[in-house]
């Protein structure tokens, strides 16, 4: 049995999600695939992506990965990195594209006019680089990552849930916007971990040891 798929659709950068997840477990046999068996047969599934949204699920359908994607989110613990977070949801204005829809929601792009920060500078999109990351959650996988760490970013688009209650992590960019979700075996990012040094590498330790479906509890949020 695979222990950890990493979905290939021909999009995202694979190989340093592989190498951070070699690094952390070295003793699993963590496998870059593109065979849908693969992906129905391990034990666990991480789904990661960049590029284009309308590309990424294009290359979903070619590659008959769909119904196997799906299957694991729903079966076994799946984590989700960047686009691996928005392309869960029901709709992304990236395109007018629809979703997987496993959550109820939309991905928005950050608007122009409303990228200011407090002193009054212009931000930039892409949103690129590190950003503190606030827990909203307790969650397995948030564990020895301290509260506020730092993780790297690289997106122009961001996930707004129905259903804030999924909402693991937040960050400000200028305003705050969900980082992270989760619900049963799915945890999903908008930050890379595997480039995100300790914190990064610690969530993906978790995640390696996680079996899905843990209690959550929900951090009081602050202002």
């Amino acid at each position: 049995m695979i222990d950890i798929a990493v979905v290939d659709y021909g999009m995202g950068n694979l190989r340093s999600v592989a190498k951070a997840l070699e690094h952390v477990a070295p003793e699993l046999d963590v496998r870059i695939t593109d065979s849908a068996q693969d992906i129905r047969d391990a034990a666990r599934v991480v789904f990661p992506g960049q590029g284009a949204m309308p590309d990424c699920m294009r290359e979903l359908d070619a590659r008959g990965l769909r119904s196997a994607v799906l299957q694991a989110a729903n079966s076994k613990p799946f984590l989700g990195i960047c686009l691996g977070l928005q392309m869960l949801l029901d709709f992304s204005e990236e395109g007018n594209i629809e979703g997987l829809g496993l959550f109820s929601g939309k991905v928005e792009k950050f608007h122009s006019p409303a990228m200011v920060d407090e002193q009054g500078n212009r931000l930039k999109v892409p949103h690129m680089g590190w950003n503190q990351v606030e827990q909203t959650m307790k969650h397995p996988l948030w564990q020895g990552v301290t509260q506020g760490s730092r993780f790297y970013f690289v997106h122009s688009y961001y996930v707004v849930p129905t259903d804030i209650s999924i909402v693991a992590g937040e960050t400000k960019y200028p305003t705050s916007f969900a980082c992270a979700v989760a619900k049963d075996n799915i945890f999903a990012v908008q930050f890379h971990p595997e480039k995100s040094q300790i914190a990064g590498l610690t969530l993906l330790s978790n995640f390696v040891l996680w079996e899905g479906g843990s209690a959550i509890t929900k951090l009081r949020k602050v202002a």
